[in-house]
């Protein structure tokens, strides 16, 4: 079998990636605060993003929640319920979707706001955790 082309090589055109889509057996899909941004939830590292308004090590840190417990939990508590009051969009659908078309599947993501699971993905690996529950 002959090596797969250099990751630069590929095309961006969608059309070329349809093909090796329909041929594929096993899926990955990987993503971040950007399959979100269309939902109205903002990134973190654009322009405006999260880490523009508040520094990681000031919320996301465990030094942070022991300096300022209430001020964390109020934190995290205002993006569960910014992430709650938003629908899923095209993406996340299309994502699920995927889910029901390949027989070998994986999503994995980086985003906390359980947008995947609301469009219909039945177990993405969250790689930072969900904003629906908290353990210590």
């Amino acid at each position: 079998m002959p090596d797969a082309p250099p990751f630069a090589a590929l095309s961006t055109d969608v059309r070329a990636v349809v093909p090796r889509l329909a041929a594929a057996r096993s899926v990955v899909a990987f993503t971040g605060a950007g399959v979100s941004k269309e939902s109205g939830l903002d990134t973190f590292r654009d322009v405006g993003g999260v880490w523009q308004r508040v520094h990681p090590e000031d919320m996301a840190t465990p030094q942070a929640f022991r300096r300022d417990p209430r001020r964390v939990w109020q934190w995290y508590a205002e993006r569960y319920r910014r992430a709650s009051a938003v629908a899923p969009n095209p993406a996340h659908l299309a994502l699920a979707r995927w889910e029901r078309l390949f027989p070998s599947y994986c999503l994995v993501t980086q985003n906390v706001d359980g947008l995947h699971q609301r469009a219909g993905s039945s177990d993405p690996l969250e790689l930072h955790g969900t904003l629906a529950w908290a353990r210590c």
